[in-house]
Protein backbone atom coordinates (compact mmCIF):
# COMPACT_ATOMS: atom_id res chain seq x y z
CA UNK A 1 0.00 0.00 0.00
CA UNK A 2 3.08 2.15 1.00
CA UNK A 3 4.49 1.68 -2.33
CA UNK A 4 1.46 2.22 -4.40
CA UNK A 5 0.69 6.10 -2.75
CA UNK A 6 5.12 6.70 -3.13
CA UNK A 7 5.05 5.45 -7.18
CA UNK A 8 1.13 7.56 -8.22
CA UNK A 9 2.34 10.76 -6.74
CA UNK A 10 5.03 11.29 -9.44
CA UNK A 11 6.46 14.21 -7.63
CA UNK A 12 9.83 12.21 -6.60
CA UNK A 13 13.12 14.49 -7.60
CA UNK A 14 13.99 14.91 -11.44
CA UNK A 15 17.40 14.45 -12.97
CA UNK A 16 18.34 18.70 -11.82
CA UNK A 17 18.48 16.67 -8.23
CA UNK A 18 20.68 14.06 -8.98
CA UNK A 19 23.22 16.39 -10.80
CA UNK A 20 25.27 17.96 -7.99
CA UNK A 21 25.34 14.11 -6.89
CA UNK A 22 26.93 13.24 -10.33
CA UNK A 23 29.40 16.35 -10.13
CA UNK A 24 30.49 15.16 -7.08
CA UNK A 25 31.09 12.15 -8.27
CA UNK A 26 32.97 13.02 -11.41
CA UNK A 27 35.15 15.26 -9.34
CA UNK A 28 36.36 12.20 -6.70
CA UNK A 29 37.00 10.02 -10.09
CA UNK A 30 38.73 12.93 -11.56
CA UNK A 31 40.97 13.61 -8.48
CA UNK A 32 41.38 9.81 -7.57
CA UNK A 33 41.92 8.31 -10.41
CA UNK A 34 42.44 10.24 -13.67
CA UNK A 35 44.68 12.96 -12.03
CA UNK A 36 47.47 10.81 -10.34
CA UNK A 37 47.67 8.35 -13.83
CA UNK A 38 48.58 11.75 -15.36
CA UNK A 39 51.30 12.43 -12.56
CA UNK A 40 52.96 9.31 -13.03
CA UNK A 41 52.82 9.56 -16.77
CA UNK A 42 54.86 12.66 -17.02
CA UNK A 43 57.13 11.06 -14.34
CA UNK A 44 57.96 8.55 -16.89
CA UNK A 45 58.44 10.35 -19.66
CA UNK A 46 61.03 12.65 -17.96
CA UNK A 47 62.51 9.47 -16.70
CA UNK A 48 62.84 8.22 -20.43
CA UNK A 49 64.16 12.04 -21.98
CA UNK A 50 66.23 11.70 -18.98
CA UNK A 51 68.25 8.28 -19.64
CA UNK A 52 71.67 8.10 -19.97
CA UNK A 53 74.52 5.95 -20.66
CA UNK A 54 75.58 4.14 -17.39
CA UNK A 55 72.07 4.28 -15.36
CA UNK A 56 71.74 1.58 -13.34
CA UNK A 57 67.70 0.25 -14.86
CA UNK A 58 64.64 -1.90 -13.92
CA UNK A 59 62.73 -2.74 -16.73
CA UNK A 60 59.32 -4.09 -16.53
CA UNK A 61 59.79 -6.95 -16.67
CA UNK A 62 62.13 -6.80 -13.61
CA UNK A 63 65.51 -7.17 -15.70
CA UNK A 64 68.42 -5.36 -14.05
CA UNK A 65 70.89 -3.73 -15.69
CA UNK A 66 72.92 -0.48 -16.93
CA UNK A 67 72.13 1.01 -20.21
CA UNK A 68 75.03 1.46 -22.56
CA UNK A 69 72.90 3.00 -25.93
CA UNK A 70 69.94 5.29 -25.87
CA UNK A 71 69.12 5.99 -29.40
CA UNK A 72 66.49 8.61 -28.94
CA UNK A 73 65.41 8.36 -33.09
CA UNK A 74 64.44 5.01 -32.85
CA UNK A 75 63.72 4.70 -29.27
CA UNK A 76 65.67 2.37 -28.79
CA UNK A 77 68.00 1.08 -25.92
CA UNK A 78 70.90 -1.43 -25.39
CA UNK A 79 71.02 -2.80 -21.39
CA UNK A 80 73.56 -5.07 -20.34
CA UNK A 81 72.75 -7.52 -18.27
CA UNK A 82 75.56 -9.69 -17.01
CA UNK A 83 79.05 -8.66 -16.47
CA UNK A 84 80.60 -11.78 -17.10
CA UNK A 85 79.20 -12.81 -20.53
CA UNK A 86 78.52 -8.92 -21.65
CA UNK A 87 75.39 -10.31 -22.41
CA UNK A 88 73.33 -7.37 -23.94
CA UNK A 89 69.13 -6.52 -24.81
CA UNK A 90 67.83 -3.93 -26.64
CA UNK A 91 64.71 -2.87 -25.77
CA UNK A 92 62.43 0.00 -26.06
CA UNK A 93 62.84 3.22 -23.63
CA UNK A 94 59.05 3.11 -22.45
CA UNK A 95 59.89 -1.28 -21.34
CA UNK A 96 62.18 0.97 -18.70
CA UNK A 97 60.02 0.99 -15.68
CA UNK A 98 62.71 2.87 -13.25
CA UNK A 99 66.25 4.03 -12.79
CA UNK A 100 68.44 3.20 -9.78
CA UNK A 101 71.01 5.37 -8.48
CA UNK A 102 73.86 4.21 -5.63
CA UNK A 103 72.54 5.06 -2.05
CA UNK A 104 76.23 5.15 -1.14
CA UNK A 105 76.45 8.21 -2.97
CA UNK A 106 73.25 9.82 -0.93
CA UNK A 107 71.63 11.61 -3.88
CA UNK A 108 68.35 9.36 -4.46
CA UNK A 109 67.85 5.79 -3.78
CA UNK A 110 65.44 5.25 -7.14
CA UNK A 111 63.50 7.25 -9.56
CA UNK A 112 60.23 5.18 -10.31
CA UNK A 113 57.11 6.10 -12.85
CA UNK A 114 55.34 3.50 -10.95
CA UNK A 115 55.44 5.63 -7.61
CA UNK A 116 56.60 5.19 -3.89
CA UNK A 117 55.05 1.60 -2.64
Amino acid sequence: MLLAQEGGGGGGPGGFGMLPLFAILGLLFYFMVIAPERRRQKEHQALIENLKRNDRVVTIGGIKGVVLNVNKDTKEVTVRIDEATNTKIHCDVTAIARVETDAVGGEKTSKSSEGSK
